[in-house]
């Protein structure tokens, strides 16, 4: 069984709307995180948001790859627009290493090494060998898997390296039609940017007041935080290699020091949600998805 301590951290990339100054100095700090291998940047969820991050982008790599970080650059996760297709296009010839969360992308980045993104669906073994003979070398799994598919998938391809979405809000789904906007009396084309009200999502209930979801601009996200702690020897023991953490409006420094001495066997996993419940209370948690139950349950360690 493989050590739990040879886990790696990821950084995802932010997947809100952030003030520029704020998404930078985000990154900055995470620069100077002793805890984070690899960072993937990029706007992934709605085209319309990547000009407020798009001034500060190059200093940031710059500054995550001076602090020994390795970088990739996320692509669209739906495509819809010519504009669209034009940016995935230009990401897809740079030189940057290029995480692929939509089908276009992987089209482009066939035969050069790419990561492929939790926004494509991985299934099975034989898929995870396809992308891997077309240039893949580490794939993010989709949320929503639970352990023994996980399991199957990595012994059917383990000669790349596989990312599991250990922290944050889950992305469950993404729409041309953007009910964020529309929730608040806007329509797409004029939305005002209004996600930006809501920097770690908009709370949504059901008709009749019961909690429901969480709404991220053209994304539907989980109302729960995903947090896999305890399960990080099992993560290892199937040939896992790095847990993602996805941003949320915390002190994500102080999670990825959780996740790293949790991995190392300096904190139990009890006591490493009792210290992450004190960093981050905006969601009730979750790893119901793991365990093979809905992925809102909660499976104490």
């Amino acid at each position: 069984m493989a050590d739990p301590k040879s886990l790696k951290i990821t950084m995802g990339p932010v997947p809100y709307l952030w003030d520029g100054e704020k998404w930078r100095d985000f990154y900055y700090r995470i620069a100077e995180s002793g805890h984070v291998d690899a960072v993937t940047l990029g706007e992934v969820v709605c085209s319309k948001r990547d000009h407020f991050t798009r001034p500060f982008l190059d200093a940031v790599v710059q500054r995550l790859t001076d602090a020994g970080k390795s970088v990739a650059l996320a692509s669209l996760a739906l495509v819809t627009q010519e504009r669209e297709a034009k940016a995935t296009r230009q990401l897809a010839a740079s030189e940057a290493l290029v995480e692929a969360n939509d089908l276009s992308a992987l089209r482009l980045l066939s035969g050069r090494p790419h990561l492929v993104g939790p926004f494509v669906n991985v299934y099975n073994g034989a898929t995870a060998r396809l992308l891997a003979k077309r240039g893949a070398t580490r794939i993010c799994l989709g949320p929503e898997l639970p352990a023994a598919s996980i399991a199957a998938i990595i012994a059917g391809a383990p000669e790349i390296e596989y990312e599991i979405f250990a922290f944050g809000r889950l992305p469950l789904a993404i729409s041309a039609r953007c009910a964020h906007a529309r929730a608040k009396g806007h329509s797409k084309d004029n939305c005002q940017f209004v996600c930006g009200e809501e920097p770690d999502g908009l709370d949504v209930d059901t008709l009749d007041g019961q909690p429901f979801l969480t709404v991220n601009g053209v994304q539907t996200m989980s109302r729960h935080c995903q947090v896999l702690l305890a399960d990080l020897p099992e993560l290892a023991g199937m040939g896992v290699t790095h847990l993602r953490l996805s941003p949320q409006v915390c002190d994500m420094v102080a999670v990825a020091q959780i996740y790293a001495e949790t991995r190392d066997g300096l904190l139990e996993p009890g006591e490493a949600v009792e210290r992450l419940q004190g960093v981050y209370a905006g969601a009730p948690y979750a790893n119901g998805f793991l365990h093979g139950r809905a992925g809102m349950e909660w499976i104490a360690a």
